[in-house]
């Protein structure tokens, strides 16, 4: 393999490295280019053993030999060195996580395959924080969630905070993006699906009544952060959820609720 060497951060091969932390640039930048950022070594393996594909690597020199093996798998994908100042000065953080990569975004699944098989699926409203895109895509994978969907205005389950976040685990969990929303909520329920709201509604079934129930196939809707679930989302649901609280507290961050929900729910067969 051939490694470059970097020696200004003017470098057009890195361009898919530059200015990291502006969230709203890269939010437009990454799925127009077709490319997301894997950051850190334990998440990069991940992406690649998920079978995605590298288009670049991006490390300090101390970092050379723990990726010796991955290297050698890809000796066609360049690899660029650069001083830890310069790789902040191109990037706009400290990397001390170890090797980056530029990654080409895998193929949508199309929502029928998707669904295929699947017994539990989580629905992300409007869910516009990173982190909480990512944490709750790290309970799906632990808990058995078979997919998760996201919704038009949804953060990016492959922004490179959510695959922190995740652990990589967001390259486990299939997943898509609805294009209809809330109508491809149908979708699921032709698919033989409950769709359920986590939500707290005037008529809302406390979550361990829902899972005595032992729904075959269930779909959990999840809200927006502060704002929580629209209207025209409520209307198209079939019940409303809730766990039940104590000492006068109303309700759980997004993602702390998503991964309680996950494991009431969950099969029991």
């Amino acid at each position: 393999m051939t490694f470059h060497h970097l020696d200004s951060a003017d470098d057009p091969r890195v361009s898919d490295y530059t200015h990291l932390t502006d969230v709203h640039l890269r939010k437009l930048r990454e799925p127009a280019e077709g490319l997301y950022i894997a950051e850190s070594s334990r998440v990069l393996r991940r992406a690649l053993a998920a079978g995605h594909r590298p288009r670049s690597f991006f490390l300090a020199e101390k970092w050379r030999g723990d990726l010796a093996d991955i290297f050698e798998q890809y000796p066609e994908v360049p690899a660029f060195i650069g001083s830890a100042g310069l790789l902040e000065e191109i990037t706009g953080f400290h990397l001390h996580r170890g090797a980056m990569a530029a990654m080409h975004r895998p193929a949508p699944v199309p929502l029928p395959e998707l669904l295929a098989g699947a017994r539990r699926v989580a629905v992300l409203e409007d869910i516009v924080d990173h982190t909480n895109v990512g944490a709750i895509f790290r309970s799906a994978a632990a808990l058995g969630v078979d997919a998760v969907l996201v919704s038009p205005r949804c953060g990016d389950p492959l922004y490179r905070r959510s695959v922190r976040v995740s652990m990589g685990t967001v390259f486990q969990v299939p997943w898509a993006r609805l294009q209809d929303w809330p109508g491809d909520l149908a979708v699921l329920r032709d698919h033989g699906f409950t769709v359920a709201a986590m939500e707290l509604t005037a008529d809302a079934v406390d979550l361990d009544r829902l899972a005595a129930r032992q729904p075959g196939k269930l779909a959990l809707v999840l809200g927006t952060e502060g704002a929580g679930m629209s209207e025209s989302t409520l209307a198209a649901v079939d019940l409303a959820v809730k766990i039940p609280m104590r000492a006068g507290v109303d309700s759980l961050n997004v993602a702390a609720a998503s991964a309680v929900a996950f494991w009431e729910l969950r099969p029991r067969d």
